[in-house]
C-alpha cells in the first residue's frame, strides 16, 4: 500500500467469524517518489497462507487516516465430493418442455422432482441438468429464452407447481374447486403439439397464485417467509420492486414515469409505499420457488443421486430487466455480450445483454456477483456456467453494429473464478464450465486447475482434419454428451436438421450443397469410428429409421466409453425427437425455446411415457451404463 514516507502503518484483518488477525510488515524497501508536497512510499504486508476461506475485511491505520478494503480468501481448487467421486451420468432437459399429465401446459418443479427421483431410483442417474430457471418479465409477452432473463439471481415462478404450495389445501372449497378446474383446462395443453405458450400458462398460474397469496400465512409460515426475505435482503426487494413497477406500467422502461430510472429515487420510494402488497406478492413467489427447489434437491438426493439438481447459469440478462435496472453501477452500457463467428454460427451472435463493467464490479468488491451465486447455488448440487469464457473475457458488440464487428474485453478471471469456487465449495456443489467454441487451451487448463469440470460435445470432438476423435482421447474432467441445446436432438442432427434450418433462414456462409456434403462427411467419419471400435455393428443400414436409431445409441455408447467424469443424455434423444429447441442467430425467425418434446413420429410425449420405459430409452440408457447386468439389475431388460 502507498503511505506518506516515514509514517508508520499497521494492518489487521477482521475475519468474517469476528476474529482479528494482525498482519506482519515485510522488510521490503521501495524508493519513495515525490507526489505534490510530500514523498510517498510503499508498505507491504504478508497475508498468512492459512487465513481461513471467506469474506474478510482488511484495515490499514496511520496517525492520519484509516482505510478499509474487502479481502476474499478463496480456494485454489474446488474440492467437493461430486468432483472427486465416481463417474456419474444423468439426463439433460429443458424443463418447460418436460411435461406430465399434471403440468399446467409447461413442465414445472413437480415434474423436475419426479424426473430426478425416478431417474435416480430406477436408472441410477447421478444428476439432472435443467435449463436456467432465471426469472422473466411478470408481464406479457414473456421472453421465451431462458438465456435472456430479467435477472440471474432470482427465478421464474412459472415453474411453480401450484398444488404443492403449502396453503393450497387450506383454500375455501369453492376457490379450490375453481383452481382445480383452471388446472384441468391448462392440462389439456399437455397433449397438444402446438408451440408452448408461456403467456397463457403464466396468466392462468398467476390467477391461482394470487388466490393462494391472499389467504395469508400461519404464524410459523410467516416467520419462515420473514427469514427468507432477510436472507435475500435488498436484492430481493429491488427485484420485487422492479416486478411491481413492470406490473403497473409495463416491462418497457420507456413507458415508466419520470423518476423511475433507478431504485433509489423518491418516486420509487413513494411507489413502494403505495404498492407494498404487490411487492410482498413478488417476494412471496420467490420464497415459494425457493421452497420447491429445496424439495426437488432433497428428492434427488433421497433417490441416491450423488449430485442431484444441476442448475444452469446464463451469460447475462435482458437489457431492460431487473438486474439492468437495479445494478446499473456495475453493468456497462452501449455494448452487448455475444459470440464471434464459428463453424455453426457463421455470422456471429449478439445476445443483447449488458456485460459486467470490470472496474465497477471490482470497486463493488464483486458482491453483486457473489450474491447471485449464493442464491443460485442454495438448492443445487452443481452449477453449469454457460459460456464460461465470460469469466475471462467477453465478446462485446457495440450498439448498432453486426455481431462479427465485436471485440474481446478481459475480466479479472482470477477473482471471478476464485469467488465462484469459494461459493460453490460452501454450497457443496460442483461447477461445469461450458468451454466450447473460441476458447484457448490455457483457459481450459486454468479451469481444470481450479477444479471446474469442462464440456465435451461429441460433434465437436474432431482433429484438425475434421476426423472424429476416438473417445479415449477426450478430456477426463468434463461433462460429455452427444449434443447440446443449440443443436437439434441427435436423430435430427443425423438427418441434417441443422443444415435445413440454417439454409431456410439464410444463416449459411457457404452454399447449402457444400454444407450438406460437409455434414455427410462428418456422419461417415463417426460411423467409421463407431464400427471400428465396436460401438456399432457394420451391417447397420443407416438409410433406414431403424439404422439411424442404432446410430444414435452407438454415439451414446461412444460418449460413455470416454474418460469423462460426467455423462449427459439429452432427454429428447431417448424419445427420438428431431426438432431443435433453439437456433442461434435468430429471434422470431424460429420458434426458439417453444418446441414441445415429441417422439420420432412427431407425437407429443410426457413424463409418464418415459416412466413406462420405452424401448429406445431402455437401450440407450443401457448403452450409457455400459453393462447388460446393470440393465438386468434395474429391471430395464425388454
Amino acid at each position: 500500500m502507498h503511505v506518506t514516507h516515514g509514517q508508520q502503518v499497521r494492518v489487521h484483518v477482521d475475519l468474517e467469524n469476528g476474529e482479528r488477525v494482525d498482519l506482519e510488515q515485510l522488510d521490503w524497501y521501495v524508493e519513495p517518489v515525490a507526489l505534490g508536497d510530500r514523498f510517498v512510499g510503499e508498505a507491504s504486508f504478508a497475508v498468512p497462507p492459512d487465513l481461513p476461506l471467506g469474506w474478510h475485511s482488511a484495515t490499514a491505520s496511520t496517525v492520519d487516516e484509516v482505510a478499509t478494503m474487502p479481502l476474499v480468501m478463496t480456494p485454489q481448487r474446488l474440492q467437493v465430493a461430486a468432483v472427486t467421486g465416481e463417474r456419474q451420468w444423468g439426463f439433460m432437459t429443458q424443463l418447460y418442455a418436460t411435461r406430465s399429465k399434471s403440468s399446467w401446459g409447461l413442465g414445472d418443479l413437480a415434474d423436475c422432482e419426479a424426473l430426478a427421483a425416478w431417474s435416480g431410483n430406477e436408472l441410477g442417474a447421478g444428476f439432472l441438468l435443467v435449463n436456467p430457471l432465471h426469472a422473466a418479465s411478470p408481464r406479457p409477452p414473456m421472453t421465451p429464452s431462458p438465456y435472456l432473463p430479467v435477472t440471474r439471481r432470482f427465478t421464474n415462478p412459472i415453474y411453480l407447481h401450484v398444488e404443492n404450495i403449502g396453503e393450497f389445501e387450506e383454500l375455501a372449497p369453492p376457490v379450490r374447486k375453481r383452481l382445480v378446474q383452471l388446472a384441468q383446462t391448462m392440462q389439456r395443453r399437455n397433449t397438444s403439439g402446438e408451440f408452448l405458450d408461456r403467456d397463457a400458462v403464466w396468466a392462468a398460474k398467476r390467477v391461482a397464485l394470487e388466490s393462494i397469496f391472499t389467504l395469508g400465512l400461519s404464524r410459523e409460515r410467516l416467520a419462515d417467509f420473514s427469514d427468507y426475505r432477510a436472507l435475500e435482503g435488498q436484492g430481493l426487494r429491488d427485484f420485487a420492486t422492479w416486478c411491481a413497477i413492470s406490473d403497473t406500467f409495463g416491462s418497457e422502461a420507456d413507458n415508466w414515469p419520470s423518476g423511475f430510472e433507478c431504485p433509489g429515487t423518491e418516486e420509487v420510494a413513494e411507489f413502494c409505499a403505495a404498492h407494498a402488497e404487490l411487492i410482498d406478492f413478488h417476494c412471496w413467489l420467490q420464497w415459494q420457488m425457493d421452497q420447491q427447489l429445496a424439495r426437488t434437491q432433497l428428492a434427488a438426493k433421497a433417490a441416491g443421486m450423488a449430485i442431484g439438481l444441476l442448475q444452469d447459469l446464463a451469460v447475462g440478462v435482458h437489457p431492460e430487466g431487473a438486474d439492468a435496472w437495479s445494478m446499473q453501477e456495475v453493468l456497462a452500457r452501449g455494448v452487448s455480450v455475444g459470440a464471434p463467428p464459428d463453424m455453426y454460427n457463421q455470422v456471429g451472435q449478439d445476445w443483447s445483454q449488458p456485460p459486467w463493467h470490470p472496474a465497477a464490479l471490482a470497486e463493488a468488491a464483486f458482491v453483486p456477483y457473489r450474491d447471485m451465486l449464493r442464491t443460485v447455488l442454495r438448492h443445487a448440487g452443481g452449477l453449469r456456467i454457460d459460456h464460461v469464457l465470460g469469466l475471462f473475457r467477453l465478446w462485446l458488440v457495440p450498439a448498432g453494429m453486426p455481431a462479427n464487428a465485436g471485440t474481446f474485453v478481459k475480466l479479472d478471471h482470477d477473482a471471478m473464478l476464485g469467488i465462484l469456487c469459494l461459493e460453490a465449495q460452501r454450497a457443496g456443489a460442483l461447477v461445469v464450465g461450458e468451454d466450447l467454441g473460441t476458447v484457448e487451451g490455457w483457459v481450459q487448463e486454468v479451469l481444470a486447475d481450479r477444479g471446474i469440470v469442462g464440456t465435451s460435445i461429441l460433434w465437436f470432438e474432431a482433429d484438425s482434419a475434421g476426423n472424429a476423435k476416438p473417445p479415449s482421447e477426450w478430456r477426463h474432467e468434463v461433462l460429455a454428451s452427444v449434443s447440446v441445446h443449440d443443436l437439434p436432438p441427435t436423430a435430427g442432427f443425423l438427418r441434417d436438421e441443422h443444415v435445413r434450418i440454417r439454409a431456410e433462414l439464410g444463416l449459411l456462409a457457404r452454399p447449402v450443397d457444400d454444407e450438406r456434403a460437409a455434414s455427410a462427411r462428418e456422419r461417415e467419419s463417426w460411423a467409421k469410428l463407431l464400427i471400428d471400435n465396436g460401438f456399432m455393428p457394420p451391417e447397420v443400414n443407416l438409410a433406414t429409421d431403424a439404422g439411424m436409431e442404432e446410430f444414435v445409441i452407438a454415439l451414446h455408447r461412444a460418449v460413455a466409453a470416454s474418460p469423462a467424469r460426467l455423462i449427459g443424455v439429452a432427454l429428447p434423444d431417448v424419445f427420438g425427437d428431431r426438432r431443435a429447441q433453439n437456433q442461434p442467430g435468430t429471434d422470431q425467425e424460429y420458434p426458439n425455446w417453444r418446441v414441445p418434446m415429441t417422439d420420432s413420429a412427431g407425437a407429443v410425449v410426457a413424463l409418464e411415457d418415459l416412466f413406462a420405459k420405452p424401448e429406445l430409452m431402455v437401450r440407450l440408457v443401457g448403452a450409457v451404463r455400459g453393462e447388460q447386468r446393470n440393465s438386468e439389475r434395474l429391471g430395464l431388460m425388454l
